[in-house]
């Protein structure tokens, strides 16, 4: 069963974030508790939304989203930050069950676009991506500026002079 999560579920989505990060080996740059993933989630002004699939009373996987908007569509979107399945509950369908629901939220509020990313070496769930009809945006390339750079970059908000109306001199 699909469902929205609950604050019950916090624990749990934790649980399974340090899972993901672990297989992705990247344990060591998970910095979110259970506090912040519940004021997140369910907090005065939530942006960010998370689907449970449920086995009985067992948590067997989620879905983290946010929306996203395309200027060009002029509608919003959904971006998928992590799918995750519990080992012990794979090939049940729940992933797939899981995009179903996005993809039917999507439908139903008429917003353009499903996206997410993979990371380049999980043939797994590239597989398993291409078997719904998803393909890669090859002529995209993501970038992310974080830690010590984003605070520069933040440190120099309204401190640029115009440079409009100048030119190259090379």
């Amino acid at each position: 069963m699909i469902r929205p999560a609950t604050p019950a579920d916090v624990p749990a989505i934790v649980d399974m974030i340090r899972s993901l990060a672990e297989y992705e080996k990247s344990l060591d740059k998970v910095e979110t508790t259970a506090e912040m993933l519940h004021e997140a989630l369910f907090g005065d002004s939530p942006a960010v939304f998370c689907h449970i699939a449920a086995d009985g009373e067992d948590v067997a996987g989620f879905a983290l989203w946010f929306l996203t908007y395309s200027t060009w569509l002029g509608r919003h979107g959904i971006h998928l930050e992590d799918l995750f399945v519990h080992p012990d509950h794979r090939g049940r369908g729940y992933g797939r069950e899981l995009l179903a629901e996005l993809a039917r939220i999507c439908v139903e509020r008429g917003y353009g676009r499903l996206e997410w990313a993979v990371l380049d070496w999980n043939t797994p769930a590239i597989e398993f991506y291409h078997s719904l009809g998803a393909g890669p945006l090859d002529e995209w390339i993501p970038y992310r500026i974080t830690g010590p750079a984003l605070e520069r970059l933040a440190a120099t908000a309204g401190s640029a002079e115009s440079t409009e109306g100048t030119r190259s001199t090379r």
